[in-house]
């Protein structure tokens, strides 16, 4: 995805493709990088090898697994639903002259059930088309002073080829946060696209945009970009497209990657120092995942206006996980005030105690004194906007106490954000001498990054009530 122009001096800024005058040739896909830069699009290290710098120790800062039931929908706490035809008050279509409709309907965008996000282009009986494009609530992604930013994901592009296929543009990618608020300053806050791909042709462009608009160092419209046949085909299954912005050295570096191969680098020496500071000096970025129908790209890949007739509705990108880690440096690439979403009782640091009576919401939960319970099978309790920041917990406590009679057991599970979500952690609890006799117990949970709504739930093989919770904790 990119920023750009559709005539000179005419208009501001519009977003249009990364490559976006490749000729027809482009889509046999035989000449590799010399037919790119035959067609005008900038490619730089296309064949670098990866190097040691590449070897770091990572901390995960920020990840969703999209573990959601089959139809429940990423979190509003972590993302943004991008809906309609453009950011109020920025270009039309995006700006890349794509068609669809975005949308926030678990038809476009919603968990499988089995642990992927499914964006899912669609047709109507009229011919309209809808989509989705979600972006982090974060927008501060960035390395540590001295240290390397790492941001990956793990996606299976639509799995259509061919002429069914025209029009479809998977896009995993970045743009610099002062983009929010200001949608007319791209190309020089940038732009980093980790994965591109068209037509359902069997590549895919990880790309840099800098600078400024038309030409200057970075080749606007069509940016820096690298390409990749992912080891032989993108259309076979998962792969795992990843960037890194090193700033350990003594001049920054970006990387691209796809399944742990390096394909492409820009130095910071490659560009004006200007150039460089204007796309780093700023907050960080934030992270897009969408599937534009039509559009700039497409259309210049195949040589005519898409989707045609005979584009089939009805495929989907998966993406089984987006991560975020840092290496190094003096932080650990989190927000120097970690985002909060409200609430009633305003934000919980999930690292300090929650005391279990100031839940927000329950079923068949009721609150004594200072504790809930007893609790059985199907209860729940909701406290909102507890806030992780930027470090993942290791492991939760909770000091509960448990009368069940003699074979009544159960798990106290933590899941995010909905009732129904895929436990993140659990433990297991049977009698601990009686209804007050408090006992702490641990469990592991997965990592989990940000403010969320956190639900403690319970679940039993016996109708009983089986357990009551004091207060509960997270620690790292």
């Amino acid at each position: 995805m990119a920023q750009a122009q559709t005539s000179e001096r005419q208009h501001p800024p519009r977003r249009r493709s990364s490559p976006c005058r490749l000729v027809r040739a482009v889509a046999a896909a035989t000449a590799g990088a010399a037919v790119l830069a035959a067609a005008g699009l900038t490619i730089a290290n296309a064949g670098a090898q990866e190097g040691p710098e590449a070897a770091q120790t990572w901390d995960l800062v920020w990840s969703d697994e999209f573990n959601g039931s089959a139809g429940s929908q990423p979190s509003t706490a972590d993302w943004i639903y991008d809906l309609g035809h453009g950011y109020p008050g920025g270009p039309d279509n995006w700006g890349t002259g794509e068609i669809a409709a975005h949308t926030n309907d678990p038809a476009n965008v919603s968990m499988d059930g089995s642990g992927n996000l499914e964006i899912t282009a669609l047709r109507d009986a009229s011919g309209q088309w809808t989509s989705a494009r979600i972006e982090t609530v974060r927008a501060d992604f960035k390395p540590p002073s001295g240290g390397t930013l790492k941001v990956e994901g793990r996606l299976q592009l639509p799995q259509v080829t061919g002429e069914a296929a025209l029009g479809y543009w998977p896009a995993f990618w970045s743009m610099g946060a002062p983009f929010r608020g200001d949608h007319w300053n791209w190309p020089g806050i940038g732009e980093i696209d980790l994965m591109e791909n068209v037509n359902g042709l069997d590549w895919t462009f990880g790309t840099l945009h800098c600078g400024v608009a038309p030409g200057g160092p970075c080749n606007e419209f069509n940016g820096i970009a690298g390409q990749t046949y992912c080891g032989g085909s993108c259309h076979s299954g998962f792969h795992t497209y990843g960037m890194e912005w090193d700033e350990s050295g003594a001049a920054g570096q970006l990387r691209w990657y796809v399944d742990g191969t390096l394909f492409h680098t820009v130095d910071e020496g490659d560009l004006p120092a200007d150039t460089w500071a204007q796309m780093t000096d700023h907050a960080g970025y934030f992270l897009l995942l969408n599937l534009a129908i039509g559009g700039a790209f497409p259309d210049g890949v195949s040589g005519q206006a898409t989707p045609t007739a005979a584009t089939v509705p009805g495929h989907s990108m998966l993406v089984d996980y987006v991560r975020v880690y840092t290496a190094g440096g003096g932080g650990d690439g989190g927000p120097t005030d970690p985002p909060t979403t409200g609430g009633p009782g305003g934000t919980r640091d999930a690292f300090a105690s929650i005391a279990a009576a100031s839940f927000d919401a329950a079923s068949g939960a009721t609150a004594g004194g200072s504790s809930i319970g007893p609790l059985a099978n199907g209860d729940w309790v909701r406290y909102d906007d507890v806030d992780f920041g930027s470090t993942a917990p290791v492991d939760f406590t909770a000091r509960v106490a448990s009368g069940a009679g003699s074979g009544v057991s159960g798990l106290v599970e933590v899941r995010i954000d909905s009732a129904t979500a895929n436990p993140i952690g659990s433990f297991a609890i049977a009698n601990t001498g009686g209804w007050t006799a408090w006992r702490d117990v641990p469990g592991n949970v997965a990592a989990v990054t940000g403010t969320h709504d956190v639900f403690l739930t319970f679940t039993s093989g016996q109708p009983q009530d089986f357990v009551s919770v004091q207060e509960f904790h997270f620690r790292h």
